[in-house]
């Protein structure tokens, strides 16, 4: 869509502000109210959740806006860290993470159902998934100083844009009428040494009669951080691939057989070299001290659009944008299991006739470090055309690629490392004494090429069809054709499973999309109108679905609307999904007859009074975890997931300084799309459940568990619902200026989880915290303006004992207390058109709990760990 004048922008603004559920972000609350006779001379436009252009803006569904004034008074640098602040981001957002498959990636996920089933669209386009994961947008290819503003559309529509939008929609709307130009920069220092940052852009544009061009470019950048940083230097961590010994056992004798009785510490090693140390029996490794946890993101990107009317009918518009995203991460030193054999010079107890497994870090072949680049390019162009004062149509095309790379330095070749070792090439007891051009021989570089394109061809269009007691009934229609490709491709070595320290197997797959819908209007009643869609794709690799919804709304006074929708939506099958192959990795689990198998007692394995845990699953959750060859696939058989939503709220203008908005929503999720836990199918084969098709659980002639092969399934149910609360407020001080204030609650009323034959409610457990909440308070003086926002998370409390399956971060009965952080900035409006901002984020220097979760130290989707950060940023306009 296209805003032709200012006074426009500014009622849409105000509209949007007015009727819409909350703004988040820091920033101005409510936009200046447009002269008294801008409503009448509104054009018709397309709001993020509907395809019908009106110039009522207030429809029956909630939208969330943040607007350039809200980033420009944030101190963020990139649209990702604008959106983890988002109350709707209930859970969190997933974000770089050093030593992670998905190392530069920063994506979003509405109301903690899973960032690929919130669907994120650039200016009503659908955004390319990350290549390195298949499954979601990669927010850091999407440059902050490019974005207008950001519609959240916090209701299911699947009806309207297709698959993944059953948790929300979240619509970029990058800059497009823009007069002169302007130049930015900004730095921010945080407490904790490393991810400083940096921002700087330049932006261009011109406007006529006729149309618009805007030309731009940007970089923002973040950098590593280091864990000891982060938690302290005295934290050290305890990992048991250090350098210990297990027998082997004699029922499972070989390199590929499983663990008998624990030998400790690897006997005639001092365990004294570097971030090596003693822990009671054992030799562990100080990973904490070396690895990274959160990689440098470091972003450049250049943009432009235009809009041309042709004549008075026709008009062309047009954009391109091309971004890059580097991103490093140090992990800690290769850990991996060798079998030794019986006496080779490695062995360390000589003429007892058994192997023995070897837990060891080759910490003498140096870190991990990872090193990616994502580039991202988009070109879009497409026509408008007033056929008649009725019918108005958009068409056009689209091309967008997105690539990725990775290269992984100080990897190990597991088969290589253990022949070094039995032939005593390569000194377990003296690992940093080895020769250099040993510990390279055992030594690889990992590599990674991913690719997700998009070919997209589209038309819409709006028609007028009748008049009604409410005004004109209109129908929006349309069709959409897209093809995707998606490729993620590793190297040799590691598709072969003998990368030690590395997990994951190429993807690669492609396929069409063909899609049609259509949305009808019919205001009954100057009151009250009710929305009609539907919604038809068909995939070409699993079939079709076809969505509808239904959305009404009342508005009885002229301050007070009543709003609701009931809709289905669904999610495809994404292709890594579909085509991934079987990857290799080392699971723990807990298994009952496994662990009597490698020779530990009824009670040290969990068993009941009787001796027999089999099917209960263990009672003590002490007990001994098992560590078995695991490998994940892809499954080409999956079905779509499917979804039922409805919501209902109330936006009330109380007064001219208040306005309330409170929704409710509910979700219910079926035949969800996930990939099978390993230990839930360990507990399947124990209880006698069968087991989802392309999965197996392979057991010795003793019993023991050999081998678990999980795939991505249908399987499974999850229902979720809550509250959106809204309060705004905006005070004339008189001569003391103006406060603008606005609350937003979020709050998650049900999260249960079915999987199998049992039924989780997750609500509350740590990491899924009840309550999001944010404060936004601003004061304007003059050229003078404070901002003061504060963001809480609730605290969240563990049960007292696990679940029958599934992780559960931090242990039984684990409670992480309520987080709350406090912002402030400074903004002065300088004569020579510039604007300075001074400001701190989390100034109170709050750090998050340390209760472990996803192989981190805390949990990094819902918190940071920078401690206070300070920051500033110039502006200047000509």
């Amino acid at each position: 869509m296209t805003l032709k004048t200012t006074k426009l922008r500014d009622a849409i603004t105000f509209a949007l502000a007015a009727g819409a559920t909350a703004l988040v972000g820091t920033g101005t609350a409510f936009a200046q109210e447009p002269a008294s006779d801008t409503a009448t001379t509104l054009d018709r436009i397309e709001v993020t959740g509907s395809r019908i252009r009106r110039a009522d803006i207030e429809g029956a569904v909630p939208v969330t806006v943040i607007d350039r004034a809200a980033i420009d008074a944030s101190g963020d640098v990139s649209v990702s860290d604008l959106l983890r602040d988002a109350t709707f981001s209930s859970f969190g957002n997933f974000r770089p993470q050093s030593g992670s498959s998905a190392q530069g990636v920063a994506d979003v996920d509405l109301r903690g159902i899973g960032s690929d089933r919130t669907l994120v669209l650039i200016d009503g386009r659908r955004a390319p998934y990350a290549p390195s994961t298949g499954v979601s947008a990669d927010l850091n290819t999407i440059p902050l100083a490019a974005v207008e503003r950001i519609e959240i559309l916090s209701d299911g529509a699947s009806a309207v844009y297709g698959s993944d939008a059953i948790g929300g929609v979240v619509n970029i709307i990058l800059r497009r009428d823009f007069e002169g130009a302007e130049l930015r920069y900004g730095r921010g220092m945080t407490k904790i040494e490393g991810g400083d940052t940096e921002e700087g852009s330049v932006v261009f544009g011109t406007n006529s009669d006729r149309g618009s061009l805007l030309l731009g470019a940007s970089f923002s950048s973040r950098e590593m951080v280091f864990t000891r940083d982060q938690i302290g230097g005295n934290v050290r961590g305890a990992s048991f691939y250090g350098n210990n010994f297990y027998f082997e056992d004699p029922a499972d004798p070989g390199p590929g057989g499983s663990d008998g009785a624990a030998g400790g510490a690897l006997t005639g090693y001092a365990c004294d070299d570097p971030n090596y140390y003693i822990n009671g029996a054992n030799c562990v490794y100080d990973f904490n001290a070396v690895a990274a946890n959160e990689a440098s993101v470091k972003n450049k990107s250049l943009f432009a659009r235009g809009h041309w009317q042709i004549d008075q009918d026709w008009s062309v518009y047009t954009s391109a944008s091309y971004s890059t995203t580097d991103s490093f991460g140090r992990y800690a030193p290769t850990p991996g299991r060798l079998y030794i054999p019986e006496g080779t010079p490695n062995d360390p107890v000589v003429g007892d006739g058994l192997g023995v497994f070897v837990y060891h870090r080759y910490a003498a072949a140096g870190n991990r470090d990872n090193f990616v680049d994502n580039a991202v390019s988009d070109f879009n162009l497409g026509f408008e055309w007033q056929a008649t004062d009725k019918l108005f149509v958009d068409f056009g095309v689209r091309r967008s690629d997105a690539q990725f790379k990775e290269i992984g330095r100080g990897y190990i070749v597991t088969p290589l490392a253990e022949a070094a070792a039995a032939s005593g090439a390569y000194n377990l007891f003296d690992p940093f004494g080895n020769p250099q051009q040993t510990v390279q021989g055992i030594t690889t570089t990992t590599s990674r090429d991913g690719w997700f394109n998009i070919d997209e061809a589209y038309a819409n269009a709006t028609l007028d069809l009748f008049d009604m007691a409410g005004g004109l009934s209109s129908i929006a229609f349309g069709a959409e054709y897209r093809e995707e490709e998606f490729g993620d491709l590793y190297d040799s070595l590691s598709e072969a499973g003998v990368v030690a320290g590395s997990a994951g197997n190429s993807a690669e797959g492609s396929r069409e999309v063909y899609a049609a819908y259509a949305e009808w209007l019919f205001p009954i009643v100057d009151t009250f109108d009710v929305t009609l869609a539907a919604r038809y794709d068909s995939y070409s690799d699993y079939g079709s679905d076809i969505s509808p919804k239904v959305s009404l709304r009342w508005q009885p006074l002229d301050n007070l609307t009543f709003r609701g929708s009931v809709g289905e939506g669904f999610r495809a099958p994404a292709l890594p999904y579909l085509y991934g192959k079987r990857a290799f990795s080392a699971e723990q689990i807990q298994d009952y007859r496994s662990c009597l198998a490698i020779g530990f007692s009824p009670a040290d394995c969990g068993g009941d009074a009787n001796g027999d845990n089999i099917a209960d699953g263990p009672e003590n959750e002490d007990v001994v975890s098992y560590q078995i060859d695991s490998y994940s696939s892809g499954n080409p058989d999956l079905e779509s997931e499917t979804s039922k939503q409805y919501s209902f709220g109330v936006a009330w203008d109380a007064t001219e300084w208040l306005n309330l908005t409170l929704d409710y929503y509910n979700i219910e999720i079926d035949d969800r799309i996930r990939l099978i836990e390993y230990q839930e199918l360990v507990d399947f084969d124990n209880r006698g459940i069968a087991l989802p098709p392309g999965t197996s659980v392979i057991r010795r002639a003793n019993g023991s568990v050999a081998e678990v092969n999980t795939a991505y399934a249908n399987e499974g149910d999850l229902e979720t619902s809550g509250l959106d609360f809204n309060a705004r407020t905006r005070f004339d001080l008189g001569d003391a200026g103006r406060l603008e204030n606005w609350l937003q609650v979020a709050y998650v009323l049900d999260y249960t989880v079915t999987d199998g034959s049992t039924e989780k409610d997750r609500l509350g457990w740590v990491t899924s915290p009840d309550t999001r909440a944010s404060l936004r308070n601003t004061w304007t003086y003059g050229d003078l303006s404070v901002n003061w926002n504060i963001n809480y998370i609730g605290d969240q409390q563990n049960p007292d004992s696990s679940p029958d399956f599934g992780f559960l971060a931090g242990g039984p009965n684990t409670r992480v207390a309520s987080y709350t952080t406090n912002d402030v900035a400074v903004n002065y409006q300088l004569p020579w058109n510039g604007t300075a901002t001074l400001g701190a984020t989390n100034v109170g220097d709050r750090y998050p709990q340390l209760v472990g979760y996803d192989n981190r130290p805390w949990n990094f989707y819902l918190y940071d760990a920078y401690g206070r950060t300070v920051y500033f940023r110039y502006t200047q306009k000509f």
